[in-house]
């Protein structure tokens, strides 16, 4: 499989974090919080989280306080549908092919809910043929970009398409809102909204980089699930974001490495690129100790965290195509993202 065309997208308006400080300060939402909440929102907003600004899906800061369930559910339905729709279209103008030109499109989101799917959406927006295969993927979190994408590897390998559309969007400012349950509050406070798209295809294209996917990896360590995941209560989602997390995902993204590249019989000083999924300062700092990273080897999750923010799912397309457009060397390349369950995957890449 190889991935032809990439896009990326986010809602137009971005506020840094001190904005968003401001703002709360002068939110009726600041004196619902306790001292503990006030001091924690203060630290993560204006101390060194290695996040600068965010892209919201509001208008203005103050509506980022809407927070009933009813508001919460308006703005994923107005956002996510759209953001996607701009990121796919991006991936397919990358990749020169037409919408009829797709088979299948798969879209992963853990942010909101739709029914029909966002596929549904999507794929009017676009313009895809009425008989194009649709499928929705929800549930994943943050880790669900490379399931997308193996959902996409399968169909391709089955003969069921030729080209294959992968999309990943999450509207955080849906899902997240300001809460004295610390996990809710931290949450909120790292992370963005913001789409990925990649046109994945049985056979490359002349013309840009080759980018062959060889050879993937998952694991699922369910004793881990109350570390990292969603419940509901009140009608609305509330992350539940343990500080265990940074040494999990670094336990487990190791693990995943090394079993793929066993696998591939590939030594890890040959991986030429680090694609990483840039979850948080404390997650990256965790991958990096556990793999023996150089800070030159995280550049690009460092960058996007900084500029972006947590993405979820969509994270990892936002790295890839940072380290496409730096020039990264050519060779073999590791992706990885990980997240709710606690699960986490990894794919080398081979790039030209």
């Amino acid at each position: 499989m190889f991935i032809i065309g990439l896009g990326t997208a986010t809602p137009p308006r971005r506020y840094t974090q001190s904005e968003c400080w401001n703002a709360l300060l002068a939110s009726p939402r600041y004196s619902e919080l306790t001292p503990r909440s006030r001091e924690i929102v203060e630290k993560v907003l204006t101390g060194d989280n290695g996040i600068r600004a965010r892209f919201l899906s509001v208008d203005n800061l103050q509506d980022a306080f809407e927070q009933t369930p009813d508001a919460l559910h308006a703005r994923f339905a107005r956002y996510a549908p759209c953001v996607a729709t701009e990121a796919a279209e991006r991936a397919l103008r990358d990749a020169a092919t037409l919408p009829r030109e797709i088979d299948a499109i798969v879209v992963s989101t853990c942010t909101g809910y739709l029914c029909p799917g966002l596929t549904s959406y999507v794929s009017e927006r676009l313009g895809l043929r009425p008989d194009a295969l649709a499928i929705d993927m929800v549930g994943q979190g943050c880790g669900a970009a490379l399931p997308n994408m193996r959902v996409a590897e399968a169909l391709l390998a089955s003969g069921r398409g030729r080209r294959v559309l992968s999309v990943c969007v999450e509207i955080c400012s849906a899902a997240f809102y300001m809460d004295n349950d610390p996990g809710v509050l931290i949450s909120a406070c790292l992370f963005g909204d913001g789409s990925g798209a990649a046109v994945l295809s049985a056979k490359p294209i002349s013309g840009r980089r080759q980018i062959e996917w060889k050879n993937a990896g998952t694991l699922l360590s369910a004793r881990d699930r109350d570390f990292l995941r969603f419940e509901t209560r009140g009608g609305m989602l509330r992350n539940l974001l343990a500080p265990q997390v940074p040494v999990l995902a670094a336990r487990h993204a190791e693990s995943v490495l090394h079993q793929v590249l066993e696998r591939a019989g590939v030594s890890q000083d040959r991986i030429a690129a680090w694609v990483m999924h840039s979850g948080g300062r404390e997650i990256i700092l965790a991958i990096q100790r556990k793999f023996g990273l150089a800070d030159h080897d995280v550049r690009w999750s460092r960058s996007v965290l900084s500029d972006y923010g947590n993405l979820s799912s969509s994270s990892v397309y936002f790295v890839l195509e940072a380290t496409l457009n730096d020039h990264a060397p050519g060779g073999l390349w590791w992706m990885s993202s990980f997240g709710a369950g606690f699960s986490c995957h990894g794919a080398l890449l081979e790039v030209e």
